[in-house]
């Protein structure tokens, strides 16, 4: 309110966003989440996002659980926020189709998982999903393979990184993961609509960074740019308001809201008053960790 701030962009945590859209919804200030943040209601308003939801990712997930013949499904995940936003969506998405014998929480601090995963592999479950996010996440694989389970586990799309590799080494060979395709982009197939913005983006931010800079979060984040970029090209073509004043933000707000195929590094959007991610879910591929590398499987 002191700078007279049009739009916020991030944050990228869902407890410091859900935070900011009570500022954002108060201040009457669009703000775009790189979180998968969900509101819904009346505190949808004014908060968009670029992140697609926990349920789509875990829909992805789910879905290549049945093509499998995976029958039964143990979760272990974190004992906060994200945990329970990724327990909510397992259970929504395998409800009829995929029995949950095994749920197993942990803090992002833990030394050690090696009750919750006796446990887990005491239930027999065909597969196991892991909820968690970053290098904490590789905890409960390791434990897992190191007490000799050998069937396919799955992670969240928070894991994504160089670091979770470094951490979980050879243990993680295998891991399954719904990504945004910025992170495999060059083995999209040319028919993929995010191919050609993807790969332009992956050059220009590796050119700056280093190789294998990328990571779905950066995806995100520029996902989130081009999402107001447009909706601010918009309010200033109609030249009805100006920047810095409360009819500009309202008019972006309503830009942002009114997006229609617009086609990101990440994934395509397009907007609604009903939905404020407006994502795609056709754009979300499954990866797996093949020689410490992320290899896309379809």
């Amino acid at each position: 309110s002191e700078d007279k701030v049009d739009a916020i962009l991030g944050p990228n945590l869902i407890s410091t966003a859900t935070a900011m859209a009570d500022v954002a919804n108060a201040e009457k200030v669009p703000m775009i989440s790189v979180a998968p943040l969900d509101v819904t209601g009346d505190k949808r308003g004014w908060v968009f996002r670029s992140e697609p939801s926990a349920d789509l990712m875990i829909q992805r997930v789910v879905q290549d659980m049945e093509e499998k013949g995976v029958k039964t499904v143990a979760f272990i995940g974190f004992a906060d926020s994200w945990g329970d936003l990724l327990l909510k969506a397992l259970t929504k998405a395998t409800e009829g189709k995929v029995k949950i014998v095994a749920t197993e929480r942990y803090a992002r601090a833990d030394p050690s998982v090696q009750a919750q995963v006796l446990k887990t592999i005491s239930a027999k479950p065909d597969a196991v999903f892991v909820g968690a996010s970053g290098t904490p996440a590789a905890m409960p694989q390791i434990t897992l393979r190191e007490r000799g389970y050998k069937g396919p586990i799955y992670q969240s799309h928070g894991v994504t990184s160089k670091e979770f590799l470094r951490v979980g080494g050879k243990a993680v060979e295998g891991a399954l993961i719904p990504v945004g395709p910025v992170l495999v982009v060059e083995q999209l197939p040319e028919s993929h609509p995010t191919r050609k913005p993807g790969t332009a983006f992956v050059q220009n931010l590796e050119a700056k960074n280093g190789p294998d800079s990328r990571s779905t979060f950066a995806g995100a984040s520029w996902d989130a740019w081009l999402l107001l970029q447009n909706a601010i090209e918009g309010t200033l073509k109609a030249g009805k308001a100006k920047p810095g004043t409360p009819e500009f933000r309202a008019a972006l707000r309503d830009g942002i809201e009114k997006t229609a195929g617009l086609v990101g590094t990440n994934g395509v959007y397009t907007m609604a008053a009903s939905d404020h991610a407006g994502y795609d879910p056709k754009a979300i591929v499954l990866i797996k960790v093949e020689n410490n590398q992320w290899k896309l499987v379809k």
